[in-house]
């Protein structure tokens, strides 16, 4: 190899090595950008074996009906007291929420009834279960629940309001997904990631659902704009997993 060769295979080696070195830096650069901001929005309620976001309607510890491990929470129904179940009751979320988007996985037992309240306001003088103020998407088994016969009772429904727009929940024993938006009144619900429900607060027409519903006989229902997160017990086994809520 001459010198004129030897000279420019040099330059050759020393611009690879310095594109290189470039690339490199790129990638670790990228590695390090941090995740989008507003995931450190959403809060998970379901954090590892505590359930310190959450407490029974109307009192300040959890039954012990309601067991959580590893993410998941169960309602252990074999126990039954009158309609609910023993040492379970409706929980509800220790903080209260006013525009927010939920999600919430869950599944259900054969022939079981559950559901997923909101806006719940927590008086226990003038209200004894949260469903007198908060309105409720359902969880049932449509098969074999007689819940799931009924029109505006079925899974995903808005209880006794709104009937789901099309079918799209998985029987008992299988994981579905709801998600509650609900946002300076406009309020719409999306199961196993379709929209179902669209509907607005609050306003004349909502008063006119809620007065020809069983929840007339509460003043308070579906009146308060700010309220808990809560979750029923029906006296049916139910299980809910990746529970998480993000203020908007």
């Amino acid at each position: 190899m001459n010198k004129i060769s030897f000279l420019l295979l040099a330059g050759i080696i020393t611009v690879t090595a310095c594109n290189s070195s470039v690339k490199n830096n790129n990638a670790t650069d990228t590695t390090t950008v941090p995740n989008d901001s507003t995931t450190t929005d959403i809060t998970p309620l379901l954090q590892d074996s505590t359930l310190s976001n959450w407490h029974n309607y109307g009192k300040t510890t959890v039954g012990k009906a309601w067991k959580l491990k590893d993410g998941l929470l169960h309602l252990d129904a074999s126990k039954k007291a009158d309609w609910q179940s023993a040492e379970g009751g409706d929980i509800v979320t220790n903080d209260e929420y006013e525009n927010f988007h939920l999600k919430v996985e869950w599944k259900i037992s054969r022939a079981g009834n559950s559901g997923i309240m909101f806006y719940v306001h927590e008086d226990t003088a003038k209200y004894q279960y949260p469903w007198q103020t908060g309105p409720e998407t359902q969880i049932a088994d449509n098969k074999e629940n007689e819940d799931g016969k009924l029109i505006k009772h079925r899974a995903g429904d808005l209880y006794d309001l709104i009937s789901i727009s099309k079918e799209v929940v998985k029987p008992a024993g299988e994981w579905n997904k709801t998600e509650v938006i609900a946002n300076k009144g406009q309020l719409d619900i999306l199961v196993n990631d379709e929209k179902v429900l669209s509907t607005t607060m609050w306003d004349d027409n909502w008063k006119k659902l809620v007065a020809g519903s069983k929840f007339k006989e509460w003043p308070g229902f579906g009146t308060y704009k700010k309220g808990h997160i809560a979750l029923q017990d029906h006296g049916a086994d139910v299980w809910f997993r990746n529970v998480e809520i993000k203020k908007l």
